[in-house]
């Protein structure tokens, strides 16, 4: 029992509305995986450098300027092993090796150009 003392209590914010599938469904991880594989360093730009026509090798060393040889071929593996990028094979000599985005590595790029626009409005914004 109080005696005199009113207790204000801070009103609270509706609940988020989980929505499966969304970035407030906690039982998603697909989410954070997501950002994870984009977030690795030099797969945004590698990403970028093959929606703009990169195919062989040489062409994304000449294109992401500062990659190492080794991290190109690393994470263009890793790409390809999450299906983001296709590699195929032409038997000529020598032989050629072309990279090209895969539908997955297409709708990716897509679904980040709301994230490229955001960023620039952001950088002219504060920059």
């Amino acid at each position: 029992m109080t005696t005199g003392s009113h207790e204000t209590t801070t009103p609270r914010p509706p609940a988020l509305r989980l929505e499966r599938g969304s970035v407030h469904d906690e039982a998603c991880p697909s989410f954070q995986g997501a950002v994870e594989l984009v977030g690795r360093r030099w797969t945004g730009a590698i990403l970028f450098a093959a929606s703009r026509g990169a195919r062989r090798f040489g062409e994304y060393r000449v294109v992401i300027a500062g990659i190492s040889d080794r991290l190109l071929a690393q994470r263009l593996k890793e790409l390809e092993a999450e299906g983001l990028i296709a590699r195929s094979v032409i038997p000529s000599t020598p032989v050629q090796v072309r990279y090209e985005l895969a539908p997955d590595g297409q709708a990716l790029i897509a679904a980040l150009q709301p994230l490229a626009q955001w960023s620039a409005r952001r950088l002219r914004r504060v920059g």
